[in-house]
C-alpha cells in the first residue's frame, strides 16, 4: 500500500506597515490615520528566507528601496531583485520591524528570517503558522 504525503500551502494573516510613516508620525509629521498600512493573506514558506512583496503592495505602501541583491527563484533562476524598507509585519502578538524583496507579481511571500524574528512556527498537526508555544507571551531570541 502507498501511501501520499499532500502538500498543502500555509497562509498567515499578516499586517504590513510602512515604518518610516510610523517614525514620522511619532514626531508628529503625520497623523496616525497617514501611516500606511495592509493586512495580507501572505504565503508561508520555510524554504524561502526573506519576506516578498509584489511591485503593487511596495506602490500601496509607500516603500523606498534601500539597496538590490540577486535571489534564485523557485524555477531556478537568479533576479537582481529591490530591497524595500524599512516595514513592521504584525502577526499577532508579535512584531518584527524589516526589509523585503520586491518581485514583480505574484504574492506576498514570508520567508524564514522574519519568522526567526517573529519567534513563530508552523505548527506540524494542524499545518498553520501559530506563535511560538514556547513563547507565547513574548518573542525570544537567540543570541548565542
Amino acid at each position: 500500500m502507498l501511501f501520499y504525503k499532500v502538500i498543502s500551502l500555509i497562509y498567515a494573516d499578516l499586517e504590513i506597515t510602512n515604518y518610516e510613516d510610523v517614525t514620522l508620525a511619532k514626531k508628529a509629521y503625520l497623523s496616525e490615520n497617514e501611516i500606511r498600512s495592509l493586512k495580507l493573506n501572505t504565503l508561508v514558506d520555510s524554504g524561502a528566507y526573506m519576506l516578498t512583496l509584489p511591485q503593487h503592495v511596495v506602490t500601496q505602501l509607500g516603500l523606498e528601496k534601500i539597496s538590490q541583491q540577486e535571489a534564485e527563484l523557485a524555477d531556478g533562476s537568479i533576479k537582481l531583485l529591490d530591497i524595500v524598507g524599512p516595514l513592521k509585519i504584525a502577526f499577532e502578538n508579535r512584531m518584527s520591524i524589516t526589509s523585503a524583496m520586491v518581485i514583480p507579481t505574484g504574492e506576498p511571500l514570508l520567508g524564514t528570517i522574519p519568522m526567526e524574528d517573529l519567534d513563530v512556527i508552523i505548527h506540524p498537526l494542524t499545518q498553520k503558522l501559530v506563535v511560538n508555544p514556547d513563547n507565547p507571551y513574548v518573542a525570544k531570541k537567540k543570541l548565542k
